[in-house]
């Protein structure tokens, strides 16, 4: 377990000391290429995004192709996509900075948010590096909320501060170790680091919300319900690690905006993807990109690891919450008929997607102190998206604008219609004293949204009473003289 804490962060722009590269399974390159040289224009043809591939491999093909798009144009948009509409000449990786002059030699294709770390750099600007050792209190601390990562009331913001930000990082480590996951598919740990580094590296943390530490605290509801006797007595370590993996990436490389945003402005990943779960389909692909470039599991057998990247997707696909009603009819059909086994690895594939969307919208069920705050982030998000739709004359997206709608409708309407439907079937399911106090809390956290709005009614009713009050007193000018 010491191995976990003791391993460095290592920046991805700063030299590699040799110590790292002499370890096996770390770093591998042919003779012909220098690791801190130009690259081997060969190796390069083969890079799209921030993914690595054979260039046999035709599974290549469903990878997310953003290389050509970011080094042709500067915007992040093909000339020949470009249309008239004002928002397709602003990328995702400027909605919280402006560019500035860019190298002309760019040795890695990268994702949105390491494109963004990568031209700071590129442009001379100073670089905030957060200290990856920590003094031992805060560690220590870590190390004791560790311990009770199984309870509902873990609180993430305290463990992301304690871990320096890092959050994801030791969390996920911490639980694949638990499991035994690492010695058992024999991963290696430096390629396993260098991966989670990646993918918390990928996440935008300036999202209010889809950042990285909501993956954590996924991760942490997924471990949760892992733990329940229905599951634990049924998943194989395959199924946890799938589901663990799943968890930590779901939503790898979130812009901030929602799906029907990108659809109307024709963003080239809502064409790239027809439309059709098109977030969903690029944090998958963001996942099995940082996959293969790290190269986490290039010594099982080519099949295992495309089953792996394969059910990946599908489970990462059932986040999508358009298609929240088909599988909550599923599940409820199921249940209904009594025909869920979990011996069966499709029933266990199932309930491990039904689990993952429970975690990804848990918030209404955590204690009010954790809830309130993961609310107010969600719905932030949804109000800069509004801002930005005004600020380029588009159509406001239903809850994205700030000047009409509330936290606390936004929060009622959502349990009421998402929420509560889907975790009432998991109690079913799971009726666990677990299960219980999900329910429990979420219906405390209604029940205080709608004390807070009958607050801000009463206040705002005052308000405008007294406003009319003293206008009535106002003595018109005409009245005086006569």
């Amino acid at each position: 377990m010491e191995v976990c804490y003791q391993l460095p962060v290592l920046p991805l722009d700063r030299p590699v000391p040799k110590h790292v590269l002499s370890r096996r399974g770390a770093i591998s390159f042919s003779s012909s290429s220098s690791l801190f040289g130009a690259p081997d224009p060969r190796q390069l043809s083969q890079r799209r995004g921030a993914i690595s591939y054979d260039s046999s491999d035709q599974t290549a093909l469903y990878i997310r192709m953003l290389g050509d798009v970011r080094v042709r144009s500067q915007v992040g948009f093909e000339p020949e996509r470009r249309s008239s509409h004002p928002y397709l000449c602003i990328d995702f990786r400027t909605l919280h900075s402006e560019y500035g002059p860019q190298s002309s030699r760019v040795h890695r294709l990268l994702s949105f948010q390491r494109y963004l770390h990568s031209s700071r750099l590129l442009r001379g600007i100073p670089q905030q590096i957060p200290l990856h050792i920590l003094d031992e209190d805060y560690s220590g601390q870590a190390r004791c909320m560790l311990e009770k990562v199984g309870s509902w009331n873990f609180d993430i913001f305290l463990f992301d501060k304690l871990t320096n930000g890092n959050s994801l990082i030791t969390l996920t480590l911490h639980l694949l170790n638990q499991y035994g996951l690492v010695d058992l598919f024999q991963l290696d740990m430096v390629k396993l680091w260098r991966f989670l580094v990646l993918v918390q590296e990928d996440y935008h943390n300036d999202n209010p919300y889809h950042n990285s530490v909501h993956a954590a605290d996924v991760t942490q509801a997924m471990y949760c319900y892992l733990q329940e006797p229905m599951l634990s007595k049924s998943l194989t370590s395959y199924d946890i690690l799938l589901g663990l993996l799943a968890a930590a990436t779901h939503d790898l490389d979130h812009p901030g905006v929602n799906q029907p945003f990108l659809i109307k402005t024709d963003h080239y990943l809502a064409t790239l993807y027809r439309n059709t779960s098109v977030l969903e389909n690029h944090h998958w692909k963001s996942a099995v990109g940082l996959l293969r470039e790290t190269g986490l599991f290039s010594h099982l057998p080519p099949e295992d690891s495309m089953n792996m990247e394969r059910e990946l997707g599908s489970l990462i696909l059932a986040t999508d919450i358009s298609r929240q009603n088909d599988y909550l009819s599923r599940f409820r059909t199921h249940l209904d008929q009594e025909s869920l086994g979990l011996s069966n690895a499709s029933h266990r594939h199932f309930v491990l997607q039904m689990a993952l969307k429970c975690a990804d919208i848990c918030n209404p069920c955590r204690p009010w102190e954790l809830s309130k705050q993961w609310s107010e982030k969600v719905t932030e998000e949804f109000f800069e998206q509004g801002d930005i739709e005004k600020k380029h004359k588009l159509q406001v997206s239903p809850l994205c604008d700030r000047e009409t709608n509330t936290v606390g409708n936004i929060q009622i309407g959502f349990m009421t219609y998402v929420a509560e439907p889907l975790f009432g079937e998991w109690a079913r399911f799971s009726d666990t004293r677990l299960s219980q106090t999900m329910l429990g809390h979420m219906g405390l956290n209604k029940a205080s949204w709608g004390g807070l709005q009958a607050e801000q009614t009463a206040i705002s009713e005052e308000t405008e009473t007294s406003a009319r009050g003293s206008r009535s007193k106002e003595i018109p000018q005409g009245s005086r003289k006569s």
